[in-house]
């Protein structure tokens, strides 16, 4: 049994050695950054996160014990949310109390319960800690972003390694080099405590104890702990956790399962780590690695600004942490809820009036369309759930989306503008149309994209009314967060935000309708647009309504929905919308970031890169990797540098800044949403040395491309399905090779390329 452990962890050892040793290999292509600290976190949040979008883990010191708070994505109390009463109470009720200003009433059924209750709401799993007192003081704390491994290192020589698997529901824990029996223990979350009961805050997060769950059972024999825990109704969960000695230490393994009486898990968290010691950790890193080896071979970029490059990769890393296929989509923490004795900010659930939209935003160009795949899966699953919301609230027979909802679709209520907001449908129905650009993957676009599409362009037909103008409008129409939860969020005109959502449904409707050859139903679809109104604009661009204009700093740009992330106002369509693009930007400047959160200048970034703009848009991301993140790369809302750049200066940690951040660097460095590639569209003009590799267009290309000096080296480009691709001219003239005989023309300062599946083009000047 000695010798078999020897040889195990002697495996283990090798591993490691060999996972440097291809690190080394790749620098030149793939950067070995890492997360690296002289000590343990001492606050959940600053933690190393570690996951793979159904399980997570956060390593941090609690106490003097090194502590692993454990996650589980479908960790959720879903009881129903009292009051949500459709059958008297829907859109037309609402439409009434607001109009006899009797608004409170609404405030009362469906805005306070979310602020009140306690749940629904993603719930914690708990965590295992070590007593690592023994071991002295702390000498180094990394995280290797490329093979997603924390190692923690003490002065005396002591060395634990931990991962969570990147596909399995499982974590590996080993200490190396120790001479004390160091055993975990297993602490449930505090469900159950004799201290007084906390707030009710839903942004700082409410008591655990609200949730009156009895205690769980904690069962220990030898080198096994088990967890069970009971939900409200016939939920629970289970984490488990086993080890076994080894030559001056320890190796072990957890997981958590979830369960109700009508879904039992397809294996506990006892069969899951039963298996895995069985296996060995030896094959598990094995597994692990590889995964994230092509995780990273999937994109990459080289800018000479070491700040936002180190943060694109931190913020990729998050995404292979938190996104799978097959997984719940991303909330508003993910696989990493808080573990401080309180619920998650916001109850940890799925905002989709900006939060989730704006967390896969850097999986389209990014070429990570697997991992955006478990969104739109979830989405096509809860549809007949969206329908019925849609029918019970607004009365329609299209589709719309709760813009709050639970694990299961299900509607949870608050700020209503919002979360029964009526175009919510139609910002998510644009990643069915991305998910289609991206890959023409045509049976998508058939049985997928097109009905969703079609079926919110239904329920704007059904729910609109004519005004006296003769042009169609919404019954009552809002503009996130424009106002908060006031009377005064709901317009009786139809305000920018709305207006855009419902002409791109109506646009692309008609786009995808055609594309399908069903002529008659595009020609519906652009005669409905012609019903609508035109924007709302002034002197200063763009406005929130026709009678609101935009004066006053907030932290959701609502009103330029238009602009980014839809691109109908876009450079490309001429001067008049260049004007339009340029005074929207620049009144948002001049009006100040006073109110902003750190998701507002990652937003920023991604929109002065539409406008060509470089440097304000490096400005942007640059205040925002400064200023509104841990230093773990958490962003945390509010201002965190002292600096004044936001009146907000609070910590609830979330995860769409992260990820709208990477997707603003990738708008810096490639776009393709006109339908013709530009290459290096928005970078500073003192980025001389500046490329990327495999970054992903519209219409299924792969480009790679390098700047050096300020010259264009090289481009590469890979045709996934063939077609044609159009790429303005990125070189100083149009004498440049192609190392191809293709069939290839200009059109102005456009070269026009027809590509054959699988080809890779090649040019050089």
């Amino acid at each position: 049994m000695k010798a078999k452990a020897i040889c195990l962890l002697a495996i283990v050892l090798s591993l490691w050695s060999c996972e440097s040793a291809r690190n080394n290999q790749e620098l030149d292509r793939i950067p070995a950054y890492k997360l690296e600290f002289n000590k343990l976190s001492s606050t959940w949040d600053e933690a190393i996160p570690l996951g793979n979008g159904t399980v997570g883990a956060l390593v941090w010191e609690n106490d003097g014990k090194l502590r692993l708070s454990l996650d589980r994505a479908d960790l959720w109390d879903l009881r129903p949310m009292e009051n949500l009463d459709f059958e008297n109470h829907g859109f037309d009720w609402v439409k009434e109390q607001w109009e006899k200003d009797t608004y409170k009433n609404v405030q009362d059924r469906y805005d306070a319960p979310y602020d009140q209750l306690p749940a629904p709401s993603k719930i914690p799993g708990g965590a295992l800690e070590f007593d690592v007192k023994g071991l002295g003081e702390v000498e180094s704390v990394k995280l290797n972003l490329d093979s997603a491994i924390c190692e923690v290192k003490w002065k005396n020589g002591a060395i634990l390694k931990t991962f969570v698997h990147a596909t399995e529901p499982l974590g590996w824990y080993t200490f190396e080099n120790i001479n004390e029996e160091l055993n975990p223990t297993i602490i449930p979350p505090a469900y159950v405590s004799v201290k007084q009961e906390g707030a009710n805050d839903p942004v700082t997060g409410q008591d655990l104890r609200r949730l009156n769950y009895d205690g769980g059972r904690v069962t220990q024999k030898d080198h096994i702990i088990t967890y069970d825990q009971k939900g409200w109704s016939n939920f629970q969960f289970q984490v488990h956790t086993q080890w076994q000695p080894t030559p001056k230490g320890i190796q072990g393994s957890w997981s958590i399962s979830s369960q109700t009486s009508d879904k039992a898990p397809k294996e506990t968290a006892e069969q899951v780590v039963t298996k895995s010691l069985q296996a060995g950790m030896a094959s598990s890193m094995e597994s692990h690695i590889a995964w994230w080896k092509s995780f990273w071979d999937q994109s990459t970029i080289k800018i000479p600004d070491p700040v936002l490059q180190h943060q694109w990769y931190m913020e990729m890393y998050k995404l292979g942490s938190a996104a799978r296929k097959g997984a719940p989509p991303i909330s508003l923490q993910s696989v990493w809820t808080a573990d401080n004795g309180k619920l998650p900010p916001w109850k940890g659930d799925y905002h989709h009036d900006l939060n989730t939209q704006l967390s896969y935003w850097p999986t389209y160009s990014g070429n990570h369309l697997d991992l955006e795949q478990g969104f739109i899966d979830w989405l096509t699953q809860y549809k007949p759930t969206f329908k019925k919301y849609t029918k019970d609230f607004y009365g329609t027979n299209g589709l719309n989306v709760p813009g709050v909802t639970t694990l299961t679709g299900e509607p949870m209520g608050g700020w209503i503008q919002y979360s029964f907001g009526p175009t919510v449908g139609a910002w998510l129905g644009q990643h069915f149309y991305l998910h289609w650009r991206y890959t023409m993957d045509r049976d998508f676009l058939k049985n997928e994209a097109y009905p969703w599409i079609k079926e919110v362009a239904n329920h704007f037909n059904e729910l609109s009314v004519l005004d006296e103008d003769g042009k169609r409008k919404l019954p009552l129409s809002s503009s996130p967060e424009i106002h908060n939860n006031s009377r005064e969020a709901w317009f009786g005109n139809m305000t920018n935000f709305d207006l855009a959502l419902i002409k791109w449904t109506y646009s692309h409707a008609a786009e995808l309708a055609l594309e399908l050859g069903l002529k008659k139903e595009a020609e519906q679809w652009e005669a409905a647009i012609k019903e609508w109104p035109d924007y709302a604009v002034n002197e200063h661009g763009l406005m929130f309504s026709p009678s609101l204009p935009f004066n006053e700093s907030h932290r959701h740009f609502s009103h330029l929905m238009a602009i980014h992330p839809l691109g109908l106002i876009d450079p490309s369509n001429g001067t008049k919308d260049m004007e339009v693009i340029e005074k929207t930007i620049a009144n948002l400047d001049a009006t100040g970031s006073s109110q902003w959160v750190g998701y507002s200048f990652s937003w920023l970034g991604n929109l002065k890169a539409r406008a060509f703009d470089g440097e304000g848009a490096a400005k942007a991301l640059k205040d925002f990797a400064t200023s509104f993140v841990l230093p773990n790369s958490f962003h945390v809302n509010g201002d965190q540098s002292g600096t004044g750049k936001s009146n907000f200066t609070y910590r609830p940690f979330t995860l769409e800044g992260n990820f709208a951040f990477a997707a603003g660097l990738q708008e810096m460095l490639i776009q393709s949403h006109t339908g013709t590639v530009r290459l290096f569209p928005a970078i500073p003009m003192d980025w001389k040395n500046v490329g990327f590799s495999k970054l992903r267009t519209e219409g299924a290309f792969l480009i790679s491309a390098q700047k050096q000096d300020g010259k264009l080296k090289w481009v590469k480009i890979v045709s996934e399905k063939g077609g044609t691709i159009r790429l303005m001219n990125p070189f100083s003239n149009k004498e440049f090779s192609m190392e191809e005989d293709v069939n290839s023309h200009w059109d102005g300062d456009v070269l026009i390329i027809e590509t054959q599946p699988g080809q890779e083009i090649w040019l050089k000047p």
